[in-house]
């Protein structure tokens, strides 16, 4: 059993969904087909894949169900966390209700719990935001980035009744801001002892410098977002 992690996966099979994602460079072109030839050659069924937000261009949820089939099709246990573009995402029981089965489930404000090599395992996270000291961070900015510390302790606080072994974070916005200053998300990762962090929402060679990278207070940070990945999963070493 391995776990893996990538982010932005940003599909639009929905009928009426056009978002062509070649748009934004050569890396993504074909990126679905390339992430799916990819996955297929390294994920098996038995493996654990984090996706750490912006899955699907759909807007409304019936636009992104054809998305989550296709995640469906995938081998491993999916687990989904939400992103900035996810606008289709309601709340993670409803969406367990109707798209979640034994391989893949939404994860918001909870923590998913699993046994990894004889010890157990929890995956905590939120979306996050921007953080504090980001050039143009605003009062609003302020206002969803306090709502998604709440939610990302939320997050731990529920694993804690499991008495987690390791501890696995999970963000869809980098932990920090882009001079890596701490942060109260990174600040509660190393409180609950996080093992590792991954996130995404970074795209492009000029963005990738601003996500923090290695060890940070304890904790290890690693950038999954596809396009950084070149759409091959990233192996998330315990």
């Amino acid at each position: 059993m391995k776990i893996f992690a990538i982010g932005d996966l940003h599909l639009s099979f929905g009928e009426n969904v056009e978002k062509p994602m070649d748009i934004f460079g050569s890396q993504w072109a074909n990126h679905a087909e390339k992430l799916k030839e990819n996955w297929g050659k390294t994920v098996s069924d038995e493996d654990i894949v984090i996706i750490c937000g912006d899955i699907s261009w759909g807007l409304r949820l019936e636009e992104a169900a054809a998305d989550f089939e296709w995640i469906k099709k995938l081998p491993g246990k999916k687990v989904l966390f939400k992103g900035n573009h996810d606008l289709w995402w309601q709340s993670s029981g409803k969406l367990n209700k109707l798209y979640g089965d034994e391989n893949m489930v939404f994860v918001q404000n909870k923590a998913y719990v699993t046994e990894f090599e004889g010890k157990t395992l929890a995956i905590c996270g939120s979306r996050g935001w921007e953080c504090p000291g980001h050039d143009g961070f605003s009062a609003d900015d302020r206002k969803i980035y306090d709502r998604e510390v709440l939610r990302l302790r939320m997050s731990f606080d529920e694993a804690k009744s499991a008495n987690p072994d390791i501890i696995i974070g999970v963000l869809h916005f980098p932990p920090t801001n882009d001079k890596m200053q701490d942060s109260e998300y990174t600040k509660i990762m190393s409180e609950y002892g996080v093992h590792t962090c991954v996130y995404g929402h970074l795209h492009g060679k000029e963005a990738y410098k601003n996500g923090l990278q290695g060890i940070f207070n304890g904790v290890r940070y690693k950038l999954v977002s596809l396009d950084y990945l070149d759409a091959q999963p990233e192996e998330v070493v315990l």
